[in-house]
């Protein structure tokens, strides 16, 4: 009874450590030059435009 709890909680913590380290991961991926261009306010189009 006492290993099945400690199974259960291992597991449990266990995703729990993978979804934070996934969160973390993206977290501190830099952003690459086509999502940076999706997130481009309308002056920065207009900005070669003078």
């Amino acid at each position: 009874m006492l290993a099945r709890r400690f199974t259960i909680v291992c597991l449990l913590m266990g995703l729990f450590g993978m979804g934070f380290a996934i969160l973390v991961a993206q977290a501190g991926r830099p952003a690459r030059s086509w999502e940076m261009a999706g997130s481009c306010r309308p002056n920065c189009v207009n900005q070669f435009n003078r």
